[in-house]
């Protein structure tokens, strides 16, 4: 059973927040209405209220303004899965500080997993989740609920329950669906229901005691390769479960090209299906697993990091919209869970606060374009949760935006992480693209110190 407990004040930060703000000269990025331009968007009261590229906006006076020249101003990211850990973890992640780097990451709505403990199958732990993400969260929590009970894989979770309780998706992440008949009955559920069954594609009894990519590298290490097969199965498996129900499918964390092929035969077919694709398998191979002092245990992540090949399919998956989002897959783990031997190292990255960055890696080599990128990380997340009121900066629309600069240069440093995860195999690396400041709604969660409020009346007389 949850323990209540009294809720901390942790946002003293966000007190004294502006009404209005004007954000102006930026380059906006608004994929839901092919905008990209340079212009002015103001926001009031937290909505959008007004955006223009046509000429300047005479803001109120008094009210603060953010002059963006040179940097994007989009829709706030949306990450439709990733790990807070919370409840049963919180050595690892609470709400508080996950949702904290959501927040330096750019990201204003964040969908966790229901891999806590307990796990998220039934509608007390949805409220708990939801109860503490409203009162310590400082961007929007939405909860993804087990598939079946206790994530045990035997029986199927109530799923209306669930449903009523607030849930977005269903899932038993960190485990796959291995019984094909609950997978059935489950997206059977998802057909009448509307809501997607988001499936960890993995058959263990490939991947058993495997820890990185099967392969050249894996056997110069002397570790035990877990083979693309092992992913690819499952997603032939759902992919037909999905055309025999008529359910919605969501395959995560895509890592192979044979998983690109084959959801891009299915939606040539007409199956309903979605997709995600990490920044690490986009941006990363199997190579990263070696360093200098060693095997990096921050590298190991499940699925592994796959090959060159590999990641190529899935960047064009990207552009050819057979992947449908980025999703971090932010899994933070204590220093202990990472500082072992390679086998006994716990799986996952932490990922939120380094994800703009890295994916800019591939705008920048030209692999990848700008409006794209933004679109995977906002429009098209918006729409796999049927929400019209996120991943826009159209006239009425929640206030959710994300600012950053593309050409700016940090290194990683995992100690000035918001998140309690430090888990990256990163660190000291140099990224160029950082965000330079997150407004939720009615509130700025995220400023960098680089980014100054000034105000309509010394914008006036300057």
């Amino acid at each position: 059973m949850i323990q209540q407990r009294e809720v901390p004040l942790i946002k003293e930060h966000l007190n004294r927040q502006p009404k209005s703000l004007l954000i102006r000269g930026g380059r906006i990025i608004d994929p839901s209405q092919q905008v990209d331009a340079i212009g002015d968007l103001f926001i009031a009261d937290g909505k959008v209220r007004w955006l223009s590229t046509q000429g300047t906006f005479s803001a109120p006076e008094n009210c603060p303004v953010v002059y963006a020249r040179g940097m994007v101003v989009c829709p706030g990211f949306i990450d439709i899965h990733c790990h807070l850990r919370e409840p049963g973890f919180e050595e690892k992640e609470t709400i508080a500080t996950g949702t904290r780097a959501a927040a330096k990451g750019g990201f204003t709505t964040v969908c966790c997993m229901p891999n806590t403990d307990p796990p998220v199958d039934s509608g007390a732990t949805v409220e708990y989740i939801l109860s503490v993400a409203a009162n310590e969260g400082v961007v929007r929590v939405l909860p993804v609920g087990c598939v079946t009970k206790a994530r045990a894989g035997s029986e199927l979770a109530d799923f209306s329950e669930l449903s009523t309780s607030g849930v977005i998706a269903f899932s038993d992440d960190g485990n796959p669906i291995a019984d094909s008949l609950l997978m059935r009955r489950a997206l059977e559920y998802s057909r009448d229901s509307g809501l997607p069954v988001i499936d960890h594609c993995e058959d263990t009894s490939l991947s058993k005691a495997g820890v990185m990519n099967e392969g050249t590298v894996a056997n110069r290490l002397g570790l035990k390769g877990i083979p693309a097969a092992a992913e690819e199965s499952m997603v032939a498996r759902d992919i037909e479960l999905a055309r025999v129900t008529g359910g919605r499918l969501h395959i995560a964390h895509v890592s192979t090209a044979g998983s690109v092929a084959l959801i891009r035969r299915a939606k040539e077919g007409g199956i309903p299906l979605t997709a995600e694709v990490t920044p690490h398998h986009l941006t990363m191979t199997e190579e990263r697993v070696t360093s200098p002092s060693g095997y990096d245990t921050n590298a190991k992540v499940n699925p592994p990091l796959r090959t060159a090949r590999d990641v190529q399919a899935l960047i064009a998956g990207l552009k050819e919209g057979v992947i449908d989002a980025i999703a971090t897959d932010h899994a933070p783990h204590t220093d202990a869970d990472k500082r072992c031997e390679f086998e006994n190292a716990a799986f996952g990255i932490s990922g939120f606060e380094t994800a703009l960055g890295s994916l800019m890696e591939l705008v920048h080599r030209g692999e990848l374009d700008l409006v794209t990128l933004v679109s995977k990380l906002t429009h098209e997340p918006a729409s796999f949760l049927r929400r019209d009121d996120l991943g826009t900066l159209k006239a009425d629309a929640t206030a959710d935006v994300t600012i950053f600069d593309p050409d700016a240069e940090w290194a990683v440093d995992p100690l000035a992480f918001a998140s309690k995860g430090k888990n990256t195999p990163l660190a000291g690396c140099v990224l160029k693209g950082k965000v330079m400041a997150t407004i939720c709604g009615r509130k700025v969660v995220y400023k960098d110190d680089a980014i100054k409020l000034e105000t309509a009346r010394r914008e006036a007389g300057a």
